[in-house]
């Protein structure tokens, strides 16, 4: 386990077992904030970044189902176990259309939940080793590990957050970064004055991208950004 300890959302509204397992969870070293329904459960994830979300399918006020949704629209990365009474196949089916990337039904044994966990986070981190660090943006090369740029021969050194913002970009290549998933992963938060903050930022990436007029970063209204640049072309 890391020095910084694993931050797990949890949503139950049986405040019993979602004490039990809050506590269980907090023993095993990592940090686990309950919530008893599916509104207070977005309030919090849309205020914190969590590592993994572990959701009730039946919870007032908003059901499992509806907060995944609405997780999946500011996060569309982070994983998600749902817990249900119900095991019929149609909900399984519906958990996982929305994305879910485990199912457990009740009754369930604590040590059941903590190895789905564990085998869920192990993966993330092993796709988290195999991310790019280098990327061809039209006429540049960006090395997002030593936070340089290069254009026909000169070396532009990035700062933290410019090459931070650059490579979640990258990562998106001509597709839409959503603007609150990149506030919540560089940020934390996605209050206004961090919003002002990575538009500033924005615009010094388009300054340092302007020299290649293939390349560009483009607003992509209520939604966020899109870095466009030309297709690599497969060998």
């Amino acid at each position: 386990m890391n020095d910084e300890k694993v931050r797990i959302l949890l949503c139950e509204d049986d405040e019993n077992l979602g004490m039990l397992l809050r506590e269980y969870l907090q023993t095993k070293g990592y940090y686990c904030d309950l919530q008893p329904d599916g509104e207070a459960g977005y309030k919090s994830f849309s205020r914190n970044k969590f590592d993994l979300c572990v959701l009730d399918v039946m919870m007032p006020k908003k059901d499992g189902f509806a907060l995944a949704a609405d997780i999946r629209a500011i996060n569309s990365e982070v994983p998600i176990i749902f817990l249900t009474a119900k095991s019929m196949k149609e909900d399984i089916l519906q958990g996982f259309k929305l994305g879910a990337d485990d199912y457990l039904s009740k009754p369930f044994s604590m040590e059941e939940l903590l190895y789905r966990i564990e085998s869920i986070l192990r993966r993330v981190r092993g796709k988290k080793s195999k991310d790019v660090v280098t990327y061809q943006i039209g006429g540049f090369t960006f090395d997002a590990q030593k936070q340089t740029l290069i254009f026909e021969g000169e070396i532009k050194k990035l700062t933290t957050k410019e090459s931070e913002l650059l490579n979640l970009l990258a990562a998106n290549a001509n597709n839409i970064l959503e603007r609150n998933f990149a506030l919540k992963t560089i940020w934390v938060d996605d209050n206004y004055f961090n919003a002002r903050s990575m538009d500033v930022y924005i615009t010094k990436l388009r300054k340092l991208l302007k020299d290649d007029q293939n390349v560009a970063i483009i607003n992509i209204h209520g939604k966020g950004y899109k870095l466009i640049m030309p297709q690599v072309k497969e060998d």
